[in-house]
């Protein structure tokens, strides 16, 4: 079974990721490759993309996310770099 991920936001603005079984498991493999060396992956409609991303809406009104990164960020990180994230 191929991966498929959709993400989208919806016509209320919420934001919405569809995956089937093998879309889960690859953006659970992905996440869990995370490490301080290895600190984000890209999310992408491309094929080739480290997670490649579906275009097609399950709703019209849908407007589909196209790009996309997740990034790893230790609280070491961030009290150094954004620490009014902890204020």
């Amino acid at each position: 079974m191929e991966p498929r991920i959709t993400i989208s936001v919806n016509a209320d603005g919420l934001l919405e990721i569809f995956l089937n079984e093998a879309g889960r498991e690859k953006l659970v493999q992905e996440l869990q490759k995370l490490d301080r060396r290895h600190d984000h992956f890209h999310l992408m409609v491309h094929e080739g993309a480290e997670v490649e991303l579906k275009s097609k809406p399950y709703d019209r009104s849908d407007k589909i996310i196209e790009y996309g990164k997740i990034l790893f960020r230790p609280d070491e990180w961030d009290r150094e770099h954004f620490p009014h994230l902890f204020a």
